[in-house]
């Protein structure tokens, strides 16, 4: 019984705090934040909290964050305590805040941080000691405030300070950003978009110098920029691009044109003589950039560039010309060139044929319809970029001396054919990219050539037909991205024994079909195969679950698996075994509706699920799909709308988890759900507050989690609440009773049974046939017969009754009890611990005590044979209340002169039976 108790007391407990409001718990899933999920198991925690309008820093950023994005928000101050245990913070981002104040110390607790990013923001002042504690920063982004005064002390702690971007400040002196060039270790600065109408080192200390090798400059009031002391002793890079005004410069210092390797010029901030003069001015330039120089390239730029001797990397883009003349010929010593994004259509015959020292040519992003020829004559290419062009055909020449070429892209041209011939003489090459063309036949093209090709990309081609062993030769091949249509042989990857990273597109069904009758070939033997990618064209695109078993069984240490736009039609599938060591699949742009967890049960080691765009409508199939060790799961923009929180107890090891952009039910049925994500601690639920109702409709639009899960509990919970307490409490008053009160209760029915025949006997009245009812123990019978019976009833004369002699055979028990009684004058109770013991023995005490009290008559004589300590008659009230206020006849006290006791027994029963204030009710006497 008390064990039950106990269990009661547990529901009970239990469903009174189920009962209760549910508070958020802020360990994984961090209302308006996300943890960037991180494939290896780290303490480390990068936070994304970006875009949320938070107005101050949230206070549940977790100790052990190492990188917070906190960019797009409302931010308007930052203050000590908002980062003062967050000793590990490495990165911190406060990018487009109305940030307008600092307090000092707010980053004194942050001795690891490496990046801190400031722009566009409020702040007006950099005040003293602004950033103290950050002795470990590299980067300190503050561009785009609204910066009018830095304090001389507001960068002293920065020792270690490498890049500082201070763009679109409000300063208009030069001497005013001296705080700025004090800084040691200082190597990038960028000054773009400045208020300065100019920029003389003349009026700076003179014994200042700079560690600087990066000076990005610009502005729309900038005139004069005057660099004639050696304030930049280490410059290399000089950025002027961005200055689109006319500008007067003096770059007389020497030790600045000794050090300036790169200068990246805009044609609005010089005039074409300025710039030969200021070309003329740094001996060593090694690399010059160009934008929007059209007017200069009539002018003779190139042959104007093409005289310094130390050049080696040239780009113009951003210039509309259809050729280059035959100046640029003259660049004899050019390792680098880029023309991307030009509009041209052609390059003249002659133009490059003489760089032979060139390796890195970019023509994309340009109109060429064909190869242009001097690049045959490149012998130490070793990089061509000829991307987003218009070229529709390649000839045997076009590589004929390019033998060192290590990198070719030509994707996204229309170039037809791909001949044997074209790649004999690029065996070097370890890139090749030929995608988005409009190649029909990819047969011969590798059968010799191409041994060191690493990565080939010949996808988004309308190829009808590949040899079957156009891939053996290629024994290098670590990355292929194969596109096929309607195959007469399907494509056979057995001879790709270094292959890590297979894409295949798909677009037929035929395909499918074709590639599953020979799939035993297909992929035999891809045994170091890390990543397979399977994408169809459209959604009628299907794939068996067969081919995939084939597939993954060939490639046997695949890691992961993704299949994107292609129907997958497991219904012919029972049960089989995949790649055990799958740790990686996704399946998205696909049509899941119907998944079940058959898919699922041979990857016992699957880390990361991808099932975005699937279709899914229910995530019951995980109940049953043992991924026991997944931590990664997606599931965005399908059709889940109600969730069971069970789901996710059978994922023991999920840590990330996305249902963005799904339709969810604000009913009851998602209370387990809303209680999962806010009460978990393992696992984070991504943008979990930002998800909205989808239903029902008069909750559309509203957010997931402010639903009120209370009102579904109190929907027949709190009866059922109300009922289980009055149960319990029941329950315990029960257990109390049966502990501690069972004998006094028993005392109570007793009593009450006689009361009942106490009241029927007075109505009817009964004749007294006994001077007394002897009521004893059968265990004390001998002293009854042997001691009390010769002495009453033999040498006394009194008439008693004996209910082993005079009980009348046949009758109920409790009558003959009652008529003994009711048929006496008096009752003797001859007590003792077998008496106290009996059942019938307090029966008939307690029905002779109504005598005494409710008919106020002297009926009843109490003899002792045993001395009984009064805490044993605690059960007996009455008998205990009697003890306490009346005298009683105790046998042991009277066994040396029981001539007295049978007296006092004798004058007891010779007592009336009406009771007077001085009659003792036991003994007939009256009281002391």
């Amino acid at each position: 019984m008390a064990s039950l108790a106990s269990l009661s007391l547990y529901f009970t407990l239990n469903l009174i705090f189920l009962l209760l409001p549910v508070m958020p718990s802020l360990a994984f899933s961090l209302k308006n934040c996300t943890i960037l999920y991180q494939k290896n198991t780290c303490a480390d925690v990068s936070l994304d909290c970006s875009n949320m309008k938070f107005v101050t820093i949230p206070d549940y950023i977790p100790k052990n964050t190492v990188s917070i994005q906190l960019g797009d928000n409302l931010l308007l101050n930052i203050i000590r305590k908002d980062f003062h245990d967050m000793s590990n913070l490495k990165n911190l981002n406060f990018t487009l805040n109305q940030i307008a104040y600092v307090e000092q110390g707010s980053f004194i607790n942050l001795p690891l941080l490496e990046t801190l990013y400031m722009g566009r923001n409020k702040l007006t002042n950099l005040t003293n000691n602004m950033f103290k504690g950050l002795s470990n920063l590299t980067v300190l982004v503050l561009s785009y405030n609204n910066i009018q005064y830095i304090h001389k002390s507001a960068f002293w702690s920065l020792t270690n300070l490498q890049t500082l971007e201070i763009a679109g400040i409000k300063l208009k002196q030069v001497a005013e950003i001296l705080p700025i060039l004090q800084l040691p270790q200082l190597l990038r600065l960028s000054l773009k978009h400045n208020r300065f109408t100019t920029f003389e080192t003349k009026d700076l200390p003179l014994n200042l110098s700079m560690s600087l090798k990066e000076l990005e400059i610009s502005g729309s009031d900038l005139k004069m920029l005057s660099i004639t002391t050696p304030v930049f002793p280490h410059l290399q890079s000089i950025d002027l691009s961005y200055i689109n005004t006319r500008l007067n410069w003096n770059f007389s210092d020497k030790s600045l044109q000794k050090s300036v390797t790169q200068l990246h010029i805009n044609s609005l901030a010089f005039s074409f003589e300025g710039f030969q003069n200021v070309l003329k001015s740094f001996g060593r330039l090694r690399h010059l950039s160009f934008e929007s120089v059209d007017d200069w390239i009539t002018m003779g730029l190139l042959s104007v560039v093409c005289k310094t001797p130390t050049l080696r990397g040239l780009i113009i883009s951003q210039s509309h010309f259809a050729n280059f003349t035959i100046e640029l010929a003259s660049c004899v010593q050019l390792r680098e060139l880029n023309l991307e994004d030009n509009f041209m259509s052609e390059l003249s015959k002659g133009s490059m044929q003489s760089m032979k020292q060139l390796r890195f040519l970019n023509l994309g992003y340009n109109l060429f319809t064909e190869f242009p020829h001097d690049i045959r004559n490149l012998s130490s290419l070793e990089i061509l970029k000829m991307h987003y062009n218009d070229i529709s055909g390649l000839s045997c020449d076009d590589f004929s001396n390019t033998t060192h070429l290590k990198e070719l892209y030509l994707n996204m041209n229309s170039i037809t054919q791909l001949q044997r011939c074209i790649t004999e003489k690029i065996v070097n090459l370890k890139v090749l990219d030929v995608s988005g063309n409009l190649l029909k036949v990819f047969g011969d093209t590798f059968k010799i050539s191409l041994q060191k090709l690493e990565s080939l990309d010949i996808s988004h081609n309308p190829i009808k037909y590949l040899d079957t062993d156009v891939f053996q030769h290629l024994k290098s091949l670590k990355e292929l991205k194969v596109e096929t249509h309607l195959f007469v042989d399907v494509p056979y990857f057995s001879g790709l024994e270094d292959l890590e990273n297979l894409t295949i597109y798909f677009h037929t069904e035929r395909t499918f079909k074709n590639l599953q009758s020979n799939d035993d070939k297909a992929f035999s033997n891809i045994k170091t195969m890390k990543h397979l990618t399977l994408i169809g064209s459209s959604d009628n695109d299907w794939i068996p679950f067969y081919t995939i078993k084939e597939m993954l069984r060939a490639s046997g240490n695949v890691g992961a698996f993704t299949i994107q736009n292609i129907y997958i039609n497991y219904y012919d599938v029972d049960t089989f075994e995949l790649n055990p060591l799958l740790k990686s699949l996704t399946l998205s742009l696909t049509d899941l509706s119907d998944l079940n967890c058959e898919l699922f049960l041979s990857f016992p080691n699957l880390q990361n699920l991808d099932l975005s765009k699937s279709k899914l409508r229910s995530l019951d199939f995980l109940v049953q799909a043992n991924l026991s060790a997944l931590r990664y799961l997606k599931l965005t923009d399908n059709e889940i709308s109600v969730i069971s929180e069970t789901v996710f107890q059978s994922l023991p090891s999920l840590r990330f988890l996305d249902l963005d952009n799904n339709p969810f039910s604000c009913e009851c049925s998602n209370t387990g759900f809303i209680h999962w994500i806010v009460t978990n601690s393992q696992t984070q639920v991504v943008k979990a507050y930002q998800y909205k109702c989808f239903f029902p409709e008069s909750k559309r639009g509203n957010l997931l989690l402010d639903f009120d899960i209370q009102s579904c509990r109190d929907n027949g919970s709190f009866l059922c609440f109300i009922s289980s307490t009055c149960l319990v409490v029941l329950t315990l008053l029960i257990s109390f009773i049966y502990n501690f009160l069972r004998l006094h209760l028993s005392y109570t029915f007793h009593l009450f049974l006689a009361f009942l025949y106490d009241s029927r006997k007075r109505k009817k009245g009964h004749p007294h046939w006994f001077d007394a009812f002897v009521s004893y123990n059968a265990k004390d019978e001998d002293w009854v017969y042997r001691e009390m019976l010769p002495v009453l009833e033999g040498e006394q004369g009194w008439r008693l009754c004996l209910h082993h002699r005079d009980f009348q055979p046949g009758k109920p028990i409790i009558e003959n009890i009652n008529d003994a009684i009711y048929g006496s004058r008096k009752t003797i109770c001859v007590i003792s611990r077998s008496y106290l013991q009996s059942e019938w023995c307090s029966r008939e005490i307690q029905m002779a005590s109504f005598h005494l009290f409710d008919e106020q008559k002297d009926v009843l004589i109490l003899l002792f044979l045993e001395e009984i300590p009064p805490h044993h008659l605690s059960p007996y009230y009455r008998m205990r209340k009697l003890v306490k206020k009346r005298t009683y006849l105790s046998w042991p006290e009277a066994v040396q002169h029981p001539g007295v006791f049978w007296q006092n027994v004798q004058r007891a029963l010779q007592t009336g039976d009406a009771l007077t204030e001085n009659t003792d009710p036991l003994t007939g006497l009256t009281g002391c």
